[in-house]
């Protein structure tokens, strides 16, 4: 599930402020209309680590990212989740987490929220992001969730939450993630002949077979060519040594 929230918010964008660490490592206060368009977010660190709660099933921890080759944190199994997802999502170009908290007035109150991530599109535009666990929103994440949309879309960009993957596609997903590392390329000469035996449609382990070389090399090699999205499959039905693999052009 991605909700991108653009509902208009009760609040005043022109008084939105954002925190974030400076290049220089001191905490800086900003108007969000100024920052949005010239702060780079996605090079800045964590404002703070995500806690570590007694009784949580999963512990916060860093994703490796091989779209920026740096490390992401995440404080949830949800948040993993959509890390691994955005990192191999073509439109993503840079991810970071939590590197600015939103302030802004309502009601009389301060209000502060400090998005989950902060993703940078390959057409330059700036996305907020949070996950959730939940199928549905409750009224208070909707409200919020519309504020946050108004406030995004008074600069250009966009926020977006997070939800329920398909259990089959997640599976399919987390297994080619472990070949994101470019380890797993093989080489030109082997990624060029991957693409020959996958000109069309070809059973997975067909088209390993008709590759020159060892399947123990070939294989990681293929699964690193289906995470880059070089080769394609129907992720949204289980993986198995028949099913149809093609290169992209096919």
């Amino acid at each position: 599930m991605e909700w991108d929230a653009t509902g208009a918010g009760p609040v005043d964008v022109g008084a939105v402020d954002v925190r974030f660490i400076a290049a220089g490592g001191t905490t800086e206060c900003s108007p969000w209309s100024a920052a949005a368009v010239e702060v780079p977010f996605e090079q800045c660190p964590p404002l703070k680590p995500f806690p570590v709660r007694k009784g949580k099933r999963m512990a916060p921890g860093w994703w490796w990212s091989a779209t920026t080759g740096r490390l992401v944190h995440y404080g949830s199994g949800a948040m993993r989740l959509h890390v691994m997802l955005l990192d191999r999502d073509p439109r993503v170009t840079y991810l970071a987490s939590q590197p600015l908290e939103l302030r802004w007035r309502e009601r009389d109150k301060v209000r502060t929220h400090v998005p989950h991530m902060m993703l940078r599109l390959a057409d330059g535009q700036g996305v907020l992001a949070d996950c959730t666990a939940g199928e549905e929103l409750s009224q208070r994440q909707r409200s919020l969730a519309a504020v946050l949309g108004e406030v995004c879309a008074a600069v250009g960009w966009r926020y977006w939450v997070l939800g329920p993957v398909d259990p089959v596609y997640r599976r399919n997903v987390a297994w080619l993630a472990g070949y994101r590392h470019p380890r797993y390329h093989g080489g030109q000469q082997l990624a060029a002949a991957l693409r020959e035996s996958f000109a069309g449609r070809t059973p997975l382990w067909e088209g390993v077979r008709r590759t020159v070389g060892d399947p123990m090399v070939v294989l990681p090699a293929l699964f690193h060519a289906l995470w880059a999205g070089r080769l394609s499959a129907d992720l949204g039905a289980p993986m198995h040594e028949r099913m149809p693999v093609w290169a992209r052009s096919a």
